[in-house]
């Protein structure tokens, strides 16, 4: 199991699921657009801090987002 990728990949099946754009999202999260794609793209790492970030604005508990 690769845990990033994992992780990027429900970061986008999430926000594809709620119908955000990557801007859309990145503004909901507090994060910015180049971040979320650069997760998305598994080209960046993250802190447990954004992880947070992402699963209340994706509305979802966190532990979803490292779920194959």
């Amino acid at each position: 199991m690769d845990i990033i990728e994992v992780f990027s990949k429900n970061v986008k099946k999430y926000r594809n699921e709620m119908g955000l754009s990557q801007e859309a999202f990145a503004e909901k999260s507090g994060l910015h657009r180049t971040y979320i794609s650069a997760l998305e793209c598994k080209k960046r790492s993250i802190a447990l801090d954004n992880i947070q970030k992402i699963a209340d604005a994706l509305e979802i508990e966190p532990y979803l987002l490292f779920k194959e």
